[in-house]
């Protein structure tokens, strides 16, 4: 159920990004250091995304999930694709926040970007 979740969470977040004019680079990008769930570009800006899908809770936000230390997983994933790039643009990190019901319908995307 929760990796169905996730699964449909991904899913979503590309459409959204999509619909944003994001051109997405790669999808659940693996390296010895760990993965990345989207590389994107925002006009000149390379963006690393990462999806947090919740089914509606008391526990806070899906994005609230992405502490100190998944923040540091990200950086250090991200600057290994970095180190393949030729010319390296500008860089963000965003969280993509999606919550679902009980049912499993969407009820909210949250697109936050530049969030650490």
């Amino acid at each position: 159920m929760r990796l169905e979740l996730g699964r449909k969470g991904e899913s979503i977040a590309l459409d959204y990004l999509c619909k944003k004019g994001f051109t997405i680079l790669e999808t659940n990008y693996r390296c010895r250091l760990g993965e990345i769930d989207i590389i994107a570009r925002d006009g000149r800006t390379l963006v690393f995304a990462e999806v947090r899908s919740r089914t509606r809770s008391s526990f806070g936000t899906p994005q609230e999930t992405v502490n100190h230390r998944k923040q540091r997983k990200l950086a250090q994933v991200a600057e290994f694709y970095l180190m393949s790039l030729k010319d390296i643009p500008p860089v963000r990190f965003d969280v993509i926040g999606l919550t679902f019901n009980a049912d499993g319908t969407l009820e909210k995307v949250e697109h936050i970007r530049n969030a650490f």
